[in-house]
């Protein structure tokens, strides 16, 4: 089904987009879609790098009459979020993505799409191929590992380029211009546990949360959706209450920016006690599908087939467990006051794993304002500090101060109102753009930021809509045409 797509227009994006379908590129595992672009560059004649991390810089020189504008860096990350239904075995390092189309939007069988930031990178690919477009010195920058830790972006180097302007085309809005971005950090927990027998006169049991929408941790997280550890963490504080319940193991979401659509827990119970508690599974669900009914309307709590368990977490820590994971801040923590509807400082509660001995929590902190991510942290350390857990944080990167003279700003502003009889909106982003690092390393750059509409990346549920790629395609093609001269 996924070859449909390559009859959309604009032709020379899709076809690309398409390409990118076709190769497992899931974070961390990009060898292939690496190479695949290295190789793109090589073919069309152009000087083409691979930098010490995987970054994959290709450089186009102007058309003839262009060679005075100021160079353009086209920015993209080549990775994408591997997020399933656990109805389908897809694996994420080996099978294509099966994308189709599903009336005014394309989107994908089961998984993530990849349109998080394969659009981007398609574009980028098209200005490349083309033979018939105006611009000015252009330099393609491909990063890699951005949804997992923006390791192409911590590890770029100085002196690589040449240009003035980076184009960043990784937000999610047709119609918007982004000009600033939230930064972000990990808080990496680690709990320590003894295995100890099951307790004897114990049956085993088992609970699944699942239904939820999931998506993107930071653009997302305004809309109020659930949160499955937390509202597994708090079935299971009444049961432990009630029933005295010990917990075997836990698996609750999957990755620190997407936000956890699932929670999984195998438990031992006080035989006789079974129905009992799969009566208050359904009593708990209830409340839990009235509390979300705007939000969530195909959640699901119920009993589920147990994994096999041979001892179960101490209870001390099994206690403080639960009690952290509650006393966790989650969701939105304050919205800004310069930019009404934005966001300002967020957490994401992502994963609650236990691994033998070891139970880890990883929360993914955002915010536009860096103290307030430090206060943030403060917080969350508070927590499990008191619970007895180990906690580091790690992977922190900066957020994009707005700069609202921009001169690229000002002219796709006079560029997008000539040619669609709009002006476009002028936002921030509660997301951790690569603009934050990248600009740390080139601080003359003067930067922005857009794209097609993008709706529920992240997710299973990601999907981006047909006429905006056109909109998007040509709107990059009337800015590189009409860059600043130098």
């Amino acid at each position: 089904m996924s070859e449909e797509i390559r009859k959309l227009a604009p032709k020379e994006v899709w076809e690309n987009f398409y390409q990118l379908t076709q190769i497992p590129r899931p974070s961390k595992k990009e060898a292939a879609v690496i190479a695949f672009a290295k190789k793109f560059g090589e073919d069309l004649g152009l000087k083409t790098i691979v930098d010490e991390v995987g970054n994959v810089i290709i450089k186009k020189p102007a058309t003839p009459g262009m060679e005075n504008r100021m160079g353009v860096i086209l920015q993209s990350h080549l990775d994408m979020v591997p997020q399933a239904n656990s109805t389908t075995n897809h694996d994420f390092e080996k099978d294509p993505i099966d994308a189709y189309i599903d009336g005014e939007w394309v989107t994908a069988r089961d998984t993530t799409l990849g349109a998080d930031n394969g659009m981007g990178v398609a574009a980028t690919l098209a200005v490349l191929q083309a033979k018939d477009l105006q611009h000015g010195p252009i330099e393609a920058l491909f990063t890699i590992d951005e949804e997992t830790g923006m390791t192409g972006a911590f590890g770029l180097k100085p002196g690589l380029f040449d240009g003035d302007i980076l184009m960043n085309l990784d937000s999610e809005d047709e119609g918007e211009l982004y000009v600033g971005c939230a930064g972000g950090e990990d808080a990496n927990v680690t709990f320590k546990c003894t295995m100890e027998a099951i307790p004897k006169g114990y049956e085993i049991g088992a609970i699944a949360v699942t239904g939820l929408k999931g998506g993107h941790s930071g653009m997302d997280i305004i809309l109020g959706r659930g949160n499955a550890n937390v509202i597994l963490f708090r079935l299971l504080k009444q049961l432990e209450k009630q029933y005295s319940i010990r917990i075997a193991s836990i698996n609750g979401g999957s990755l620190r920016n997407a936000l956890p659509r699932e929670a999984f827990v195998t438990y031992y119970a006080p035989e006789g006690k079974k129905q009992n508690i799969e009566s208050d599974i359904k009593k708990f669900e209830a409340i839990i599908v009235k509390e979300l009914s705007g939000t969530e309307p195909t959640l699901g709590i119920a009993t589920a087939k147990p994994s096999i368990a041979k001892n179960v977490i101490d209870a001390k820590t099994q206690s403080n467990l639960i009690n952290a994971i509650l006393a966790c801040p989650n969701g939105v923590i304050r919205m800004s006051d310069s930019m009404p509807g934005l966001v300002e400082t967020s957490i994401n509660l992502a994963i609650v794993k236990s691994d033998n001995d070891k139970i880890y929590v990883q929360c993914l902190m955002r915010s536009s304002v860096d103290t307030a991510r430090d206060a943030l942290a403060q917080s969350v350390k508070s927590v499990f500090d008191l619970a007895g857990a180990e906690i580091k944080f790690e992977g922190g990167y900066p957020g994009w101060k707005p700069n609202m003279a921009s001169p690229i700003l000002k002219t796709m502003m006079e560029i997008y109102n000539k040619k669609f009889g709009k002006v476009p909106e002028i936002k921030a982003i509660h997301a951790g753009l690569e603009c934050g690092l990248l600009g740390g390393v080139y601080p003359n750059w003067d930067m922005i930021s857009f794209g097609p509409t993008i709706r529920f990346p992240h997710s299973p549920d990601e999907k981006v809509k047909i006429d905006t790629v056109q909109k998007f395609w040509d709107f990059l093609k009337e800015t590189l045409k009409n860059v600043p001269v130098k």
